[in-house]
């Protein structure tokens, strides 16, 4: 009764912090109650009665003590959703008692630091995350699709990278989703080269030609590493997309092998062969030159490109090209080598683009190689042998 007596007292306060610590204390109790149906309606009845509080610190405590309920009454919990910025927001963040019908009210309304706040809340559904994701906002795009606990299906990604692929924030935030489907990746990757040609500072460090080729070969081998992956998780359908939009090529072919891609090789090749990948496999492993010719032929290769694609798989069966980059250049070396003293030095037609690419690579891989060959030399070698003295000479140089 002195309790009482005292939570009486602090109601009837005209001093709105003693009224909070009411309202706090009749939270907590009604949420601690376990005793007869009368008290609890009781209860009840005077948590409802701080919702008609004039003051914002009294209906605060109140949703404070309740914020993180999941048995906080609902009707006080939607009241408070819509009450002051400062109690709302609070509620709309963090008490579990809304459910996705309520918040989806919530989206309709628009006001935009409500939306802000219903993207961290604790536990987020997919259905008002794909809400969220509609409404065309970039902010409350890269808020969502920083939450990769919430699964978004394949179909909603690939409209986010279709939509804001020129957008370098949103981009960046569904590169980093490990879900994000290949193709819809590998179209973020062309954004990503584009925003590059369009860079001044870009531009005006890099030759145009250079430039170009050096793009050119980074979405090479993003676009086979890509289709890698997505070959590793068994997903079929970058190929076909790929194939539909005919991006499968005969430099990507080459690509793909040469820098150790099985896997995306092997599937563009049964999708376009229409030949199972388990006999792919056994036919890229082991097979003849004569059934190596017959699956290229299917894929539409032409005879020149067929060659070229058979003597390469016959090296690749005897070299590490996925993770040794001295065996890379060994292979391109020899292949180019091979086609010189096959054509006499006149490469046909078919085979110039083939040939162009192999050139670029050998002098991009041979870089590659050297970067690690002079480290790992200089760390072998005495001081005196990799450094003369030249202190005892002088250089005749030639005149300016």
């Amino acid at each position: 009764m002195v309790a009482y007596q005292r939570y009486v007292q602090l109601c009837q306060s005209r001093d709105s912090e003693q009224r909070g610590q009411a309202a706090h204390l009749a939270a907590m109790a009604y949420l601690a109650h376990r005793g007869p149906a009368d008290e609890q309606a009781a209860l009840y009845a005077a948590l409802m009665n701080f919702l008609d509080d004039p003051s914002v610190k009294v209906r605060a405590a109140l949703a404070y003590g309740l914020l993180h309920s999941e048995n906080a009454p609902r009707p006080i919990m939607l009241s408070l959703a819509q009450d002051a910025p400062v109690i709302s927001r609070a509620v709309v963040h963090f008490s579990p008692v809304l459910l996705d019908a309520d918040l989806m009210g919530i989206i309709r309304s628009g006001d935009p630091d409500m939306l802000a706040v219903m993207t961290a809340r604790p536990t987020l559904s997919q259905r008002v995350a794909l809400a969220l994701t509609r409404l065309g906002d970039p902010d409350l795009c890269i808020r969502v699709l920083g939450r990769t606990e919430i699964v978004l299906p394949d179909d909603d990604l690939m409209l986010l990278a279709e939509k804001w692929g020129e957008d370098a924030k949103v981009r960046g935030a569904l590169l980093k989703r490990r879900d994000l489907p290949g193709i819809a990746r590998l179209h973020l990757v062309e954004c990503v080269r584009q925003a590059l040609l369009g860079l001044r500072v870009v531009k005006g460090a890099v030759q145009p030609r250079r430039l170009d080729r050096l793009l050119r070969d980074a979405c090479d081998n993003a676009t086979t590493a890509i289709g890698e992956r997505e070959a590793g998780r068994g997903a079929r359908g970058y190929v076909a997309a790929m194939a539909e939009n005919e991006k499968i090529n005969a430099r990507l072919m080459l690509h793909a092998m040469v820098h150790g891609h099985v896997l995306f090789f092997a599937d563009a090749l049964s999708h376009l062969s229409a030949t199972p990948r388990s006999k792919i496999f056994t036919i890229l492993d082991s097979g003849s030159r004569a059934a190596l010719h017959a699956v290229f032929s299917r894929c539409g290769f032409t005879p020149a490109v067929r060659n070229l694609l058979a003597r390469l798989v016959a090296h690749a069966r005897q070299a590490d090209l996925a993770d040794d980059v001295a065996a890379r250049h060994y292979v391109v070396s020899l292949l180019i080598e091979e086609l010189i003293v096959e054509h006499d030095g006149v490469l046909p037609p078919a085979l110039e683009e083939s040939f162009a690419y192999l050139n670029e690579q050998n002098i991009a891989l041979a870089r590659s190689a050297a970067r690690g060959v002079m480290p790992a030399f200089a760390a072998e070698s005495p001081d005196e042998v990799m450094v003369p003295d030249l202190r005892q000479e002088r250089l005749a140089l030639p005149a300016a």
